[in-house]
């Protein structure tokens, strides 16, 4: 049975800044909370109802009503396991050929989406400190695990840029043409906020524009969506390996 003061402490880890002073996440569902425990994220506690199986085996479990679980749960209808994970520390030092640079993302759903991505193609990803935070419960559903297998850090992008030697590039709207583009293995490739783009302070790092070309005859379309975008392009880098 969870106590009022358990059931406190775990809606408090919704909000960031109690997320960062325990440096603890929540996740939520089978398949999600498992895929973390199988890819190693550290696990702190398991809540689970009785319907769970656990056939991983896992000891740090606390059984709990259906009742209790939706009390602790963002889903109207949660499936059967709530967990508590430990934040992890970002290595870096970990330079994979290419480095993903978010100059402020805002949506939960976007950044979940390029996190996956990243999974995929095997990528680093590095944020401004005005990124949406990662292990918003909303980012963490929409990774579907990967952001337990992606190297994430939030820092200072212009400490960053400044002190690269990699060749960077930035998605604009007026850039070359990515697809008549020869691209680099090793590279950093930086995509903008939704509304705004890549910002003035960030965009005179740029040394390579690139755009990805319209090809519908109504250029109706203002632009992509920058989750859709971040896929185009880091597919045109991994495509010339």
């Amino acid at each position: 049975m969870l106590s009022k003061s358990q059931i406190k402490f775990i809606n408090g880890l919704r909000k960031k800044k109690q997320r960062t002073e325990n440096q603890l996440f929540i996740v939520e569902g089978i398949k999600a909370v498992e895929d973390m425990i199988l890819s190693k994220m550290p696990l702190h506690q398991l809540y689970a109802t009785s319907l769970y199986n656990n056939e991983l085996n896992i000891d740090q479990i606390t059984l709990i009503s259906e009742k209790e679980l939706k009390m602790i749960s963002q889903f109207s209808t949660p499936n059967q396991i709530l967990a508590i994970f430990k934040i992890p520390q970002p290595d870096s030092h970990n330079h994979k050929d290419l480095t993903l640079v978010l100059d402020d993302i805002n949506d939960p759903g976007n950044l979940g989406t390029i996190i996956r991505l990243c999974d995929w193609y095997d990528i680093n990803l590095i944020c401004s400190k005005n990124t949406v935070d990662c292990y918003n419960p909303k980012v963490v559903q929409a990774t579907m695990g990967s952001i337990a297998r992606v190297n994430i850090c939030y820092q200072d992008l212009s400490e960053f840029l400044n002190t690269s030697e990699r060749p960077i590039y930035g998605a604009v709207l007026n850039g070359s043409v990515v697809y008549q583009t020869s691209l680099p293995q090793k590279a950093i490739l930086i995509m903008g906020n939704e509304a705004n783009g890549i910002s003035s302070a960030i965009e005179k790092y740029v040394q390579n524009p690139i755009t990805i070309p319209q090809f519908g005859k109504n250029q109706n379309t203002e632009s992509l969506n920058v989750a859709t975008a971040t896929a185009i392009l880091c597919s045109e880098f991994k495509r010339f390996l």
